[in-house]
């Protein structure tokens, strides 16, 4: 029932949504009679006389357009009459969507519980390694896998037998306090063996570990960094610490020990640069040169307005901060072919690089993971879409070919997105991404070679789904096909 009180309604209910619909229903129905057969005359100026506040009371009366009229009642038309069927369908369908809305609810209460599974999932079990570092003091391999969100440390010597489903790692690293997800950079600090791990993709945090860290544990120091990081390397010497920007097309250089909100030192970013979606870094000291992969996607930054100031996580006011989305040039936006540029370890600014590797005879397609051996005086690149490892001349400019390539059936390379130079033990490692593995082989490698070891996280020949990151879903109806892009 409703009240009136004070000019609000107030609703009582004591029946079903579907018993009052019906009930309304046949009321008008019944007074559509009654006034047709008594043919009833309403005088508006009795009908708007005011009645005691707090009284129900007919205020105002307008006259409906068109429709036919009822005898003795200026302007109102008729109502359709409705067969005697119609009042059970209305009933029937308001109980439809009353049990809809019971059943949708329902549905929510059992998600919520967790009671409701899936069908099936399509999930990657193993771990996919995406970046390799060794530590030659403590004999140890460590990998980040960005499937399961895991840091994994392994004997620098262990070896996968053909017929054993993986290696157990010595250690590792997981969980939410950890803040490990998307780590595609790795970092290994030849004095103590600190783990320096990059997140690219969701928690914009270089997080630090103790070597000895394990299971859930929160990192001994995070520097919050520019969104998309990519790539790491360090300079021992000075002391500094650079980073790739991914979608920002630029490089960061702090203080190796910066914390929490600290500022870069430098900034190298612009048209002039030839940072084009830049992924991997290395350093040569002896050179005082910095190689670092491309790519190729990039646009324009329009510069910071007069008094703008920039800021990092929490709002924190920034110095060298580089130009972030919202300061794209719409329109500006191109691709450009893979390369590796090389810069002075001092450039900062819209500098230009000093030497490009680039063009069809590198072999290059989306080159990720650098390292250099400054002994020999070698660039190593990984390849990813062409599983292989490129290997240059640290002098090598323009379209240039690879002196060697790793690479073949024998050599277990699967999509390889990280590579590590192991000074120490004259040897180079491999992080495959698309099966499961890290391999490593002799510097001065070349060809199909079989590696010297291997390690991996699931069973021999199991291909990885390379699923990460997920957004929309779509399916072929043609083709049968799931499609997920990531």
């Amino acid at each position: 029932m409703s009240v009136r009180k004070s000019g609000m309604i107030r609703t009582e209910s004591r029946f079903s949504t579907a018993t009052l619909w019906a009930m309304a229903l046949t009321a008008l129905v019944v007074t559509g009679m009654f006034l047709s057969s008594r043919q009833v005359s309403i005088n508006p100026e009795k009908a708007l006389a005011r009645r005691a506040t707090g009284q129900a009371q007919l205020v105002s009366i307008e006259q409906m357009p068109g429709g036919e009229q009822m005898p003795g009642v200026d302007g109102a038309p008729m109502c359709e009459w409705m067969p005697a069927s119609a009042e059970e369908r209305l009933v029937a369908g308001l109980q439809q969507r009353a049990d809809q809305r019971a059943a949708s609810t329902a549905a929510r209460q059992t998600i919520n519980r967790g009671d409701l599974k899936p069908i099936r999932t399509i999930r990657d079990p193993y771990a996919a390694y995406s970046s390799v570092a060794v530590d030659p003091i403590n004999n140890e391999v460590v990998l980040t896998d960005e499937n399961l969100f895991q840091i994994l440390v392994y004997d620098r010597l262990a070896n996968t037998p053909p017929s054993a489903k993986m290696t157990e790692p010595k250690r590792i690293l997981a969980g939410d306090h950890t803040k490990i997800e998307f780590q595609c950079g790795l970092y290994i600090d030849p004095k103590n063996g600190d783990i320096y791990a990059v997140n690219n993709d969701t928690v914009d945090t270089l997080v630090i570990f103790d070597r000895q860290a394990k299971g859930d544990v929160a990192p001994t120091r995070e520097l919050y960094t520019p969104h998309g990081t990519f790539g790491i390397a360090v300079h021992e010497a000075k002391e500094e610490m650079f980073l790739t920007l991914q979608h920002d097309s630029s490089v960061v250089v702090f203080k190796k020990y910066a914390t929490k909100d600290e500022s870069p030192i430098r900034l190298l970013q612009g048209d002039k640069t030839g940072l084009a979606d830049p992924h991997g870094i290395a350093l040569d000291s002896k050179n005082n040169l910095m190689f670092i992969t491309n790519h190729g996607a990039v646009s324009s930054r329009r510069p910071r307005a007069a008094g703008e100031m920039a800021t990092g996580r929490r709002d924190a006011p920034k110095e060298n901060w580089p130009l972030e989305r919202e300061h794209a040039i719409a329109g500006s936006g191109r691709s450009l072919p893979p390369s590796i540029i090389v810069h002075d370890l001092n450039a900062k600014g819209d500098v230009a690089p000093m030497r490009i590797i680039t063009g069809p005879k590198t072999q290059m397609n989306w080159p990720t993971g650098l390292a250099v051996d400054e002994e020999r005086g070698e660039l190593y690149v990984a390849n990813d879409m062409d599983s292989s490892l490129l290997v240059f001349d640290i002098t090598a400019s323009g379209d240039v070919a690879p002196k060697r390539k790793i690479q073949g059936p024998k050599t277990m390379l699967g999509n390889p997105t990280g590579v590590w130079v192991d000074a120490k033990n004259k040897e180079v490692w491999a992080a495959n991404f698309m099966n499961h593995s890290a391999t490593v082989y002799p510097l001065g490698a070349s060809g199909d070679i079989a590696p010297l070891r291997i390690i991996r996280s699931g069973p021999l020949g199991e291909p990885a789904l390379g699923i990460g990151n997920p957004h929309p879903v779509a399916y072929d109806t043609k083709r049968e096909q799931i499609l997920v892009p990531n």
